[in-house]
């Protein structure tokens, strides 16, 4: 069960506001909850292909059967995060971090278990459409409404978001002749533009050159600092020492390590290098 509301929020504390949290948990905040996973399973149904595997010694190929296959991607996940937290999320290539980011804002729904959040999370993925025949000038307009601001907020914002973006040459050309690099620094200036109590942003700091990613990690401090909470995915651990206050790591499917994000680093760092020299 996903809940986004302050009713089912509220309804898990008792009456003084506090609630024991779930195992895995990084030390007590004294900020309020704003998102809490308890005891979360996913799990999904997957057509697989049928690939044909080589045997050895001559024996030919063989064919494995096609079928459904059940994956199951998150394995009883419990944490609470706390307002004014920057939550580095990090893990292996298919892990389930991308999977728990999309259980939390309600896109995938969960087995078992439950997540509450105090607000609705916005997810901030490079993925996020825009219409590509228009042109960059066009998609703030229409990627700030989208966000709540009115005609004349965006107006006010336009130029700080052109600036933003470095884009300044090419934001009156239409958004299909971008690079990928261009569009994704594009719709995380306009997703960023505006205050969010709880943003989760996927892999999006992962481009543009290192001014671009300077100016992008300030933006997320700044967000954090004003009141919201961040959940950020990515594989760059310089991103989330320099982002992050916090950090869960996420290993098959089931929280490996929560807490200060230097001392989680070093966990998962220690791990893939036993997994490398175990030529894993």
């Amino acid at each position: 069960m996903n809940e986004h509301d302050d009713l089912s929020f509220g309804a898990i504390f008792n009456d003084t506001g506090s609630r024991s949290e779930p195992a895995n948990t990084a030390a007590a905040s004294t900020d309020e909850p704003v998102v809490i996973c308890d005891g979360v399973h996913v799990r999904y149904k997957t057509l697989a292909t049928g690939k044909k595997l080589k045997l050895g010694g001559g024996g030919g190929m063989l064919k494995r059967q096609r079928g459904i296959q059940e994956v199951h991607a998150l394995k009883g996940v419990s944490f609470v995060a706390h307002r004014n937290e920057s939550i580095g999320v990090i893990g292996t290539n298919g892990s389930g971090k991308s999977t728990l980011m999309r259980s939390i804002t309600g896109l995938t729904p969960t087995s078992e278990g439950a997540i509450y959040a105090k607000s609705r999370p916005n997810l901030l993925g490079v993925g996020a459409a825009l219409i590509p025949d228009l042109s960059g000038a066009r998609n703030i307009m229409i990627g700030s409404l989208a966000l709540g601001l009115t005609r004349s907020q965006v107006e006010e914002k336009f130029d700080d978001i052109v600036e933003f973006t470095g884009l300044e040459d090419f934001i009156d050309l239409p958004m299909r002749t971008y690079s990928s690099g261009m569009s994704q620094r594009l719709k995380f200036a306009i997703a960023t533009s505006v205050q969010h109590e709880i943003l989760i942003v996927d892999e999006a700091l992962n481009v543009g050159d290192k001014k671009f990613r300077d100016r992008s990690e300030g933006r997320i401090r700044s967000i954090r600092e004003n009141a919201g909470t961040v959940f950020l995915v990515s594989h760059s651990m310089r991103t989330i020492k320099d982002t992050c206050n916090r950090a869960l790591w996420i290993e098959k499917g089931e929280l490996r390590a929560d807490g200060p994000a230097l001392d989680v680093i070093r966990e998962y760092q220690a791990f893939n290098k036993e997994a490398k020299e175990r030529g894993e």
